[in-house]
């Protein structure tokens, strides 16, 4: 017998604790909206392997000196005349060494650049921060 007809079982409706840690499981195993596969690396958890694929470049590039002050999911406030509208939230943030030039990157696959929300927040960066954002 499958744990799923058990759980349509009498037995199983007058003890739902038998299976409260089931559903948990069936949730967490359930697809994301875009396909992406969480991982971890260094013990920081990234939203998708190609994130956590760029972090790993990062990293090798802040010890060769190429950049410095990488930071990771950086917060930005966009406001309107002192009225919060939204945040961003940006994957990277660093300072290329040669040039002391700041860099907000965010690391998007085909699907998630097309997201309106996203774009929406792409445009206020600029123009409200007047800061670009770096996709990768």
């Amino acid at each position: 017998m499958t744990i799923a007809a058990l759980q349509k079982t009498a037995c199983a409706a007058r003890n739902p604790h038998l299976f409260a840690g089931q559903h948990k499981k069936e949730r967490s195993t359930k697809r994301s909206k875009y396909g992406n596969q969480v991982v971890e690396i260094d013990g920081i958890r990234f939203d998708s392997a190609k994130e956590g694929k760029r972090y790993g470049q990062l990293k090798i590039m802040q010890k060769a000196g190429e950049i410095g002050f990488l930071e990771l999911q950086v917060v930005y406030e966009l406001e309107v005349n002192g009225g919060k509208i939204s945040s961003y939230v940006a994957d990277f943030v660093y300072v290329i060494q040669a040039t002391g030039e700041k860099v907000v990157e965010d690391v998007k696959s085909d699907a998630t650049r097309k997201n309106r929300a996203y774009r929406l927040k792409k445009k206020l960066m600029k123009q409200l921060l007047n800061i670009d954002i770096k996709e990768v």
